[in-house]
């Protein structure tokens, strides 16, 4: 593993090393004759494309998928996109960066058609088609209509001076495109030592569940029974996508990190584990990367050859984020009902007293007050909890911000500030799995138990074996919606990864979501009393940490900036946003 691990992360530095070579040269260079010659051309120009990447940077800290603008995290300093405040900007780099990136994949598939032996080039071409994509539907989640280009056009070019394509094309281009990735890329198993990293077959195809889901439900959402058709067609496309990845004609390529005889040793902090897993020792068992077959596509990362970058185990730890009471109130308890309809549920009485009997991702996910943790600063030693490991350990007692303290993508070994070394998973399999459910379910407006225990409930029991499925019989029994449920575990599941804000989007529930109080703990007639707060209560007699959020029509979609208004005048600002 260490030679492939070093093997990948080189092309990676390699690949962004030429990215800035690219950037300093006359535009023109990109397809100079000294160039396209051979394989390794191919390849290398390919490189540059892995750096276009979601990654911690942009996911964990602010960026325009980030938690951060969702309803589910705040901070003392608020954000102006979740409050619904945010203006058009003079300029924007994430529509001019995506432009760039479109016209570096237009580069090498326009030269590929030119190349003698195109089998021979066809993982790049893959590539090419993937990352088209890619970049696409990040243009379309941000901005709905955009250019359509398939000419490797500068952004300045008068070729680009056009209307904006409808999103309806925008999406038929990228699925066309997943297609062809599809074609040619490589299968996952298929990938040579050298090559792993990349991205594959099954890789393009869990991301086409995901543009067909985010826009099948974007448009089922939308203007009534104008767009059922087209909704329902998408939506086949998503759950067909994602039964693809699943199916076994792929020998079982990816499974759930913590199922599998390798990863079982976890137990319950199997999830836990597995988003702060490298190769030098960073869980109990000694497990490393190569044992995690549920990331299907990630952004890799090493503490020596690229490492994070980021002070990201401060960035999360304790109450550094503010996680809201909201958040915390979604997760189930253990007979698998939420708070208000399980006699399961202890209530508040004590700091501790709502996390017993629930779900453990809570426990894993979020400080359970008085619990013993560690970071980057205070790692263990041993890993085995004894006398040594404790002794390096805090206990959490949560007295500031929100009281719910988060542990997701903090390190528990030493290891200096920013140099931290796990991957940041841009598609994993429990994506994958909850893509499968919701697609199934929107599409026949039901969903039938044999296709909820293919995904959805193989991600609830993962670290949850004694927790009742999801079934139709439960959610009968006791009054639960299936959709809430559902929607409920992909909030759960891919919380901090990048996706609430776009799923609360995609629903048209952000109006009703987002404008909402932000809260924390219940402090009132709780031992959260002896903590003396500053912040005023609700009603119910929890902490109020942020108000006078905002939500209308036009923050569903950001507006275009000014200056490439000024620069095509028929591009027309989105709706809401004026002229």
């Amino acid at each position: 593993m260490k030679r492939s691990k070093i093997t990948i992360l080189l092309a990676i530095v390699l690949g962004m090393t030429f990215h800035s070579c690219l950037d300093l040269e006359p535009q023109d260079q990109l397809g100079g004759k000294n160039m396209w010659t051979s394989v390794n051309d191919y390849k290398q120009f390919a490189n540059t494309f892995y750096s276009w990447t979601r990654d911690f940077s942009s996911v964990v800290y602010d960026g325009t998928h980030s938690d951060k603008r969702s309803d589910l995290i705040t901070y003392q300093s608020y954000n102006e996109f979740s409050r619904g405040i945010n203006s058009i900007p003079s300029s924007d780099a994430n529509y001019t960066d995506n432009y760039k990136h479109i016209r570096r994949t237009n580069l090498l598939l326009q030269n590929a058609e030119a190349y003698a032996k195109p089998e021979d080039i066809k993982q790049y071409i893959g590539e090419a088609y993937f990352f088209r994509a890619y970049s696409y539907f990040d243009l379309l989640q941000l901005y709905g209509d955009v250019i359509i280009t398939k000419k490797p056009l500068d952004i300045t070019d008068p070729e680009m001076k056009v209307k904006r394509n409808d999103r309806s094309e925008v999406v038929d281009l990228i699925i066309d495109d997943l297609n062809h990735a599809v074609e040619n890329l490589p299968a996952f198993k298929e990938l040579t030592t050298e090559e792993e990293g990349r991205i594959s077959k099954e890789g393009a195809q869990a991301f086409l569940s995901r543009v067909a889901l985010y826009e099948g439900t974007w448009q089922k959402s939308r203007n009534g029974n104008q767009n059922t058709q087209r909704s329902a067609n998408l939506l086949d496309i998503a759950a067909k996508a994602a039964r693809t990845v699943i199916d076994a004609k792929y020998g079982y390529t990816f499974r759930l990190f913590g199922t599998d005889s390798e990863t079982k040793i976890l137990g319950d902090s199997a999830q836990k584990y597995m988003f702060i897993l490298e190769n030098e020792k960073s869980n109990p068992a000694g497990i490393k990367k190569s044992s995690n077959h549920e990331y299907i596509f990630a952004r890799r990362h090493d503490q020596v050859l690229a490492s994070i970058g980021k002070n990201i185990t401060q960035e999360c730890l304790a109450n550094v984020q503010w996680v809201t009471r909201k958040f915390a109130n979604l997760y189930l308890c253990d007979d698998g009902l939420p708070i208000e309809k399980s006699g399961r549920f202890q209530k508040y009485d004590k700091k501790v007293s709502e996390f017993l009997n629930r779900d453990n991702r809570m426990r894993y996910t979020l400080l359970k007050p008085g619990t013993r943790y560690w970071g980057n600063k205070f790692g263990r030693t041993s890993w085995q909890w004894d006398e040594t490991d404790l002794k390096t350990s805090k206990v959490y007692d949560p007295a500031s911000g929100t009281c719910y303290g988060n542990q997701k993508w903090s390190a528990e070994r030493v290891v200096p500030d920013t140099q931290e070394g796990y991957d940041f998973p841009l598609i994993r399999y429990a994506e994958v799995l909850l893509n499968y459910a919701e697609a199934i379910y929107e599409r026949d407006d039901k969903i039938e138990n044999e296709d909820l225990n293919i995904s959805l409930n193989l991600v609830r029991q993962r670290v949850n074996t004694n927790m009742p499925a999801l079934t139709n019989e439960l959610t009968q029994a006791h009054g639960l919606d299936m959709r809430t449920e559902i929607r409920r575990e992909r909030t759960v599941e891919l919380f901090n990864e990048g996706f609430r804000i776009d799923d609360l989007k995609r629903w048209k529930t952000a109006e009703n979501e987002m404008p909402q109080t932000m809260l924390g703990i219940k402090w009132k007639g709780t031992e959260y009393e002896s903590w003396n707060t500053t912040f005023s209560l609700n009603d119910e007699g929890c902490v109020v940490v942020e108000t006078g959020r905002q939500w209308a029509d036009k923050n569903y979609l950001y507006p275009l900036p000014s200056d490439q208004l000024q620069l095509n005048p028929t591009l027309g600002q989105n709706p809401g946003w004026g002229e």
